[in-house]
């Protein structure tokens, strides 16, 4: 019953645009959750990330463990692409990637602006949570759909043209100079 007036009181976040802030942070939905739910949904909601682990583990609520697969697959999909076109070895161990996820990843390293390249791989992953969206909303399992939501619609955010640009220079720079500089 608890998660049922914990979710009634959650901002939609179906309608954010970009030049919108978000109606939520983070950190105000995970104390809205700390304070609605026992121990242990607490715990792995809390632990929840974007990016899964390298290898595959349970989490024990299906919607993570889908989201997880599908992310790590579009993660490896895109190093070894990557790999093979710098003519670098890559090994995706007993990886299979479906012709979606390849169609994607081609269409993105299609695209010479990085920040561009970046916008579309986020538009896939978000149409991909929305194919995950669970049809009763009040259930757990809604919470950790509208945390990853929520978590990529910040990523998204983070993103500044203008200094994003400035770091890509001085990378390329530094490297057709064959200095070593990190982005700042």
């Amino acid at each position: 019953m608890a998660e049922y007036y914990l979710i009634a009181q959650l901002p939609s976040l179906d309608a954010v645009s970009d030049a919108m802030p978000l109606p939520i942070s983070e950190e105000r939905f995970l104390e809205l959750c700390s304070r609605f739910l026992n121990k242990k949904l607490w715990a792995e909601l809390s632990s929840l990330s974007l990016t899964p682990p390298l290898e595959a583990k349970k989490s024990g609520v299906d919607l993570v463990e889908t989201w997880n697969n599908a992310e790590r697959r579009l993660r490896l999909a895109l190093a070894m692409l990557r790999a093979e076109k710098l003519g670098k070895p890559f090994n995706a161990v007993n990886e299979s990637f479906s012709d979606t996820v390849l169609s994607v990843v081609n269409s993105a390293m299609d695209i010479e602006n990085p920040l561009e390249a970046e916008n579309y791989l986020n538009s896939y992953r978000l149409g991909f949570l929305e194919s995950l969206r669970p049809t009763d909303t009040f259930k757990s399992e809604f919470l950790f759909y509208y945390l990853l939501k929520l978590k990529l619609l910040s990523r998204m955010r983070c993103f500044n043209r203008e200094l994003g640009k400035t770091a890509y220079k001085n990378i390329y720079n530094s490297i057709l100079g064959g200095d070593r500089v990190e982005a700042k």
